[in-house]
């Protein structure tokens, strides 16, 4: 918890408590259902909910604003842009079962009211947001092509709708077809070795009526 108050000083009470009792629920679930390594159950708060939040740290989610996280696995970036965002509306996506399974009951031990999941594939989701969130679940290209129908038209924000990515290393090749692609350095914001190579992308996407 200690690295989140370096970085995030202004957390409400509910906040600090919803982040602290992170570790003990993924704990638990974990022995129960395998969602995140064992080293990284160690590092939880820098490896997986401060890297989540590398997001909130580009983008600030105006109220109301929809987003959805594909392939969310254990639940990030969602969950703890959730706890940050407490008015902004999460969808969580995931295709395998037992991931959601894990989502849902951490959303329902955190009693989190902002948080809806599917079982699924993105493909077959119908609704639109503002922005699509996700953790280096396919190459962008790939994952564009999965949301290119999900972004909404109406703008609420400076950054224009479309995909907020978290990856890592040499995006270069990767990125060379998407010349609206801004790269944001995690080591910017984070002092700590794991974001040295951790980028957050920031893709555009045109609303498709």
């Amino acid at each position: 918890m200690e690295i989140l108050h370096k970085y995030f000083d202004n957390l409400t009470e509910q906040q600090i408590a919803h982040f602290s009792k992170l570790q003990e629920l993924y704990e638990d679930w974990n022995l129960k259902i395998n969602v995140v390594s064992r080293k990284d159950i160690d590092e939880l708060y820098m490896r997986h909910v401060l890297h989540s939040l590398g997001i909130a740290k580009i983008m600030e989610f105006e109220p109301g604003t929809k987003v959805m996280d594909v392939g969310t696995g254990g639940g990030f970036p969602g969950i703890p842009l959730a706890i940050l965002f407490p008015e902004t509306n999460f969808h969580l996506v995931d295709s395998i079962g037992k991931k959601i399974k894990v989502v849902n009951e951490v959303v329902e031990g955190l009693g989190l009211e902002n948080v809806k999941t599917t079982h699924g594939r993105v493909e077959e989701v119908k609704e639109t947001y503002d922005f699509i969130v996700s953790r280096a679940v396919a190459q962008m290209e790939t994952f564009h092509r999965w949301i290119k129908d999900k972004v909404q038209k109406k703008q609420n924000h400076e950054l224009k709708n479309g995909i907020l990515y978290l990856k890592g290393g040499d995006l270069t090749e990767e990125l060379a077809k998407f010349p609206k692609a801004t790269i944001y350095n995690l080591s910017d914001f984070f002092d700590e070795d794991f974001f040295e190579t951790k980028k957050v992308v920031h893709l555009p996407v045109k609303f498709k009526g």
